[in-house]
């Protein structure tokens, strides 16, 4: 399934699937802020990738002046050995109670990922359903807010084209779909294609 915008832009869904398999030219990794790998996405990210990911994260973080990247914040590096051209890193919310700005780190970590493909002149991004194992964000409420920023932020994008949801099962899939049917029935101008 997939939404088409307008300029011939889409964003789909896939799933079950893999996202350390992806050929666009950048996935978007669900970092820790240490950016020193860890379990989930983050850690199939370093693993299938080799030691070069870690080794440009730790320059990033020795640059930052706290010393982590913040949660809603995004950096590129290069992918190793994975297929994808570059690896952009971003830290979403740690879920308390939906009233701690968790909706709002979620949509920026989206949006600073995209704004930094287009600004480095990509056409693809695939991102996993950030924040939604072990922090613990409600998947329906993540996929409403993940798809519903993509959207609005890939209609301004200059050099990005398509944006991919690699998710890991058919839950996650599927709750992904539904939030497409309904920015779709609220109005965002775009049509479904199954």
């Amino acid at each position: 399934m997939r939404l088409l915008l307008t300029s011939n832009k889409s964003v789909s869904f896939h799933g079950p699937a893999d996202i350390t398999k992806e050929t666009t030219d950048a996935i978007v990794n669900a970092a820790n802020s240490s950016l020193l790998g860890g379990g989930g996405v983050d850690g199939a990210i370093h693993r299938a990738g080799g030691p070069s990911i870690l080794a440009e994260c730790k320059t990033i973080v020795a640059r930052l002046k706290t010393g982590h990247l913040a949660p809603g914040r995004a950096v590129i590096t290069n992918s190793g050995r994975l297929p994808s051209k570059f690896i952009i890193h971003t830290v979403g919310p740690i879920y308390r109670n939906g009233k701690s700005g968790e909706a709002e780190t979620l949509a920026s970590a989206h949006r600073e990922s995209i704004l930094l493909a287009d600004d480095h002149a990509l056409q693809s991004l695939s991102f996993p359903a950030i924040s939604t194992g072990a922090y613990g964000y409600p998947i329906a409420e993540a996929a409403q807010i993940a798809l519903s920023t993509a959207a609005e932020f890939l209609a301004t994008t200059i050099h990005l084209k398509a944006i991919r949801f690699v998710l890991f099962d058919a839950q996650t899939l599927r709750a992904y779909q539904n939030a497409a049917h309904k920015l779709h029935n609220s109005g965002f101008p775009c049509t479904i294609e199954d």
